[in-house]
């Protein structure tokens, strides 16, 4: 039962997962899409997909961490059909590895919530988001998440509004020092446009905006019955959960304003992973949970191959 194997945090699981994430990777990459290969661009390849499988693995430690959901494999499971649904995230190194920076990011922000070294989880938090804009500019809209963290657990300490001023003058001063060496300081201006292309003419109309926005609200549907199951249970996991929530509003902003580059979907996979693994663990009838995983396999498959024959 596909249910039941996932439903423990065993190596296995880990394992089964990263080999698909390589298999897959490869296949799409090398032949599916049609990727002309470079002996010279294969270095980029293997570390791409090492950041892949190194997210997949870190997903799994966040969840587990942080308590977000039970202990199971279905957050790195829908992660990993996510990725299966939106492949053509795979072309792009950039989104990849900016989605890398984010999670770390988002990973010292679920750590505040012990009250301990609350300054030192702000600064990296902040400090990562301020790398991962280095792939895409609008990856600081997620700042926003650092300031709503600090107003829900420490807003009385001023010294914490500060600290993410701090990290981006860092940043800043570093990205700066490294491009004087390689006189291209123009990168700042030419990178940071913040242009908005959902306001360009025929937006709606795009296969690929139809399909983000379908995804957006099947999400959102999931969100809010995970938040009316939780409030009728109870328990801590909602505070945690809201500031998951923002990371997956953040995430299709950021999709939205980069619409005719579709890769920065892969930012709210994490967010959707873990409210559709929230979901999924409120439904006690396996047979029921079987079917509506094995649902959740075959609609990516069936994306991905009406990807393949465009």
């Amino acid at each position: 039962m596909i249910s039941s194997f996932f439903s423990k945090t065993k190596p296995i699981n880990y394992i089964v997962l990263s080999v698909f994430v390589f298999l897959f990777y490869c296949f799409f990459v090398f032949y599916g899409s049609g990727y002309q290969i470079d002996i010279d661009a294969i270095p980029l390849q293997i570390l791409t997909v090492g950041v892949l499988l190194f997210s997949v693995y870190m997903i799994n430690k966040i969840v587990r961490i942080e308590k977000v959901t039970d202990f199971s494999s279905y957050t790195p499971l829908f992660f990993v059909l996510l990725l299966v649904g939106f492949s053509d995230v795979l072309l792009h190194e950039r989104a990849i590895f900016c989605n890398f920076f984010l999670l770390l990011a988002v990973w010292r922000l679920l750590a505040v919530k012990s009250m301990k070294n609350v300054k030192h989880k702000i600064f990296d938090a902040s400090f990562l988001i301020c790398i991962a804009s280095l792939f895409y500019d609008w990856a600081l809209i997620f700042l926003i998440l650092v300031f709503a963290v600090i107003n829900v657990y420490d807003r009385k300490t001023v010294k914490n509004w500060m600290v993410p001023i701090i990290a981006i003058l860092t940043v800043f001063m570093l990205s700066s020092a490294v491009l004087a060496l390689d006189g291209n300081l123009s990168f700042f201006w030419e990178h940071y446009s913040f242009s908005i292309d959902f306001l360009m003419t025929g937006f709606f109309g795009k296969a690929s905006t139809i399909k983000l926005l379908s995804y957006t609200f099947l999400i959102l549907v999931v969100i809010v019955l995970v938040f009316v199951r939780l409030q009728q249970k109870g328990g801590g996991k909602q505070l945690v959960l809201q500031i998951v929530s923002l990371v997956f509003v953040l995430a299709i902003l950021v999709s939205l304003f980069k619409s005719n580059n579709a890769t920065p979907v892969i930012f709210s996979f994490f967010p959707a992973a873990v409210f559709l693994t929230n979901y999924l663990e409120t439904i006690k009838k396996m047979r029921l949970r079987e079917v509506i995983i094995i649902i959740c396999m075959v609609l990516p498959l069936l994306l991905f191959l009406l990807e393949l024959n465009k």
